[in-house]
């Protein structure tokens, strides 16, 4: 029997050679920039300036620390956003009492910038890592609430009379026919809620922190060390990507057995 031919742009050696074209080129270009003098050092280090940073705090030990310290803030800080999310999401989603009485203030918390909630949580939490993870769960929140509400709201009502013909009621409905029909929109909350908690992570950083990411971008800016800036730059981009391809490879296997 023969398999179906895998369009080119679908093959999986093709996404990887393909998904590493541009950031060579951006790395070459960087190299060419620094090397030629077209940018003063002070500006834009070379890349073999940014390894030797990175190869510097390795051997101190303090590169995998802070590596660590940031990848454990933001994945407590979305596990406990991304729960209280869902459990949200399908009230406002299940429920019109529940849209009418929290969607106006949850869209107007929505708005409120991630700098904005730093001095209240210090002063509520003080600053040790309560305040820093809490910060992360705000970010991570609100877009799997938004993703999953706005999904739940537009299942299938035919669906669900079919599942109700069947004598599925409640949790049961909720968890046998309502949560598989959304699914695909909590995986892509889920996603969108991982890359907000790395972006509120630098924010909940700079709560006082002496170690993690965020910390080795705000102590190296006040000493001037660009390379320093760089190498947590790319630390955080990697960490986002890898961070996202896990929840991706999730998504697949999720959607390929309840979708």
């Amino acid at each position: 029997m023969r398999h179906a031919r895998v369009p080119f742009w679908s093959r999986r050696a093709t996404r990887v050679v393909g998904g590493a074209v541009l950031p060579l080129l951006l790395l070459a270009a960087w190299q060419y920039v620094t090397t030629a003098g077209l940018v003063a050092p002070y500006q834009l280090p070379s890349p073999a300036s940014v390894w030797a940073a990175a190869v510097d705090l390795a051997g101190r030990g303090d590169l995998a620390t802070h590596v660590a310290i940031s990848v454990q803030r933001v994945l407590v800080g979305f596990a406990l956003g991304g729960g209280v999310a869902l459990v949200v999401a399908a009230v406002v989603g299940l429920s019109r009492a529940g849209d009418v009485l929290l969607a106006p203030t949850l869209a107007a918390i929505r708005a409120v910038p991630s700098l904005a909630w730093v001095p209240l949580l210090i002063l509520w939490m003080k600053i040790g890592e309560d305040s820093k993870v809490t910060l992360i769960a705000i970010g991570a929140f609100f877009p799997i609430y938004t993703t999953v509400a706005a999904a739940l709201r537009h299942v299938d009502p035919q669906l669900v009379e079919a599942g109700r013909a069947f004598g599925l009621r409640g949790v049961t409905l909720f968890r046998s026919v309502q949560l598989p029909a959304v699914l695909p929109a909590v995986m892509s909350g889920l996603r969108l809620a991982l890359a907000q908690a790395w972006l509120f992570l630098v924010a909940a950083e700079l709560i006082a922190s002496s170690m993690g990411l965020g910390f080795l971008l705000t102590d190296s800016q006040n000493n001037g060390r660009v390379d320093r800036i760089l190498l947590a730059i790319v630390l955080l981009a990697l960490m986002g990507k890898l961070t996202d391809s896990v929840v991706a490879l999730a998504e697949k296997q999720l959607l390929r057995r309840f979708a």
